[in-house]
């Protein structure tokens, strides 16, 4: 079942392998004990345990401040046509793995929707914002949604 923003409402599906989806790490999230910023080396530590796992087509960004510093490191797993997602709390030396698991899952989930209860356990009471995706627009038409 889809979770789109108004009942009814149709999206244009892209097929699961077609989809890009992406990690996005704060690269200006500060420990709170050290005060080191823990986003370049998450990226790296990431990247190699996505490859490792089968995982190597999901793309892992940084950016600069995704707005969760009362909560750092923060983590948002974004797709084409799926919920978002924002994490915070992650601990760059400990949750690799759980990081991981959520990318599996997330990458086979059609619409990118879970409860907190269905995410790994090293996720719960982590999680900052789920956001609905957007609804598709019909191609070449501004502001007009795709009816099909």
């Amino acid at each position: 079942m889809a979770h789109d923003l108004a009942l009814g409402e149709r999206r244009m599906e892209a097929a699961p392998e077609m989809r890009r989806h992406c990690i996005t790490v704060c690269t200006t999230c500060r420990d709170p004990e050290t005060r080191a910023r823990p986003g370049a080396d998450l990226i790296e530590t990431l990247n190699a345990a996505l490859a490792e796992n089968g995982l190597a087509h999901v793309s892992v960004e940084g950016a600069a401040c995704m707005a969760g510093c009362s909560r750092p490191c923060t983590v948002a797993y974004q797709a084409e046509c799926k919920a978002s997602y924002l994490f915070g709390d992650i601990e760059p030396a400990r949750d690799v793995e759980t990081l991981v698991a959520f990318a599996r899952q997330y990458a086979e989930l059609e619409d990118g929707w879970c409860s907190s209860l269905q995410r790994p356990d090293g996720l719960k009471g982590k999680t900052l914002a789920r956001m609905p995706a957007l609804p598709a627009f019909a191609p070449g038409v501004p502001g007009r949604r795709d009816s099909a």
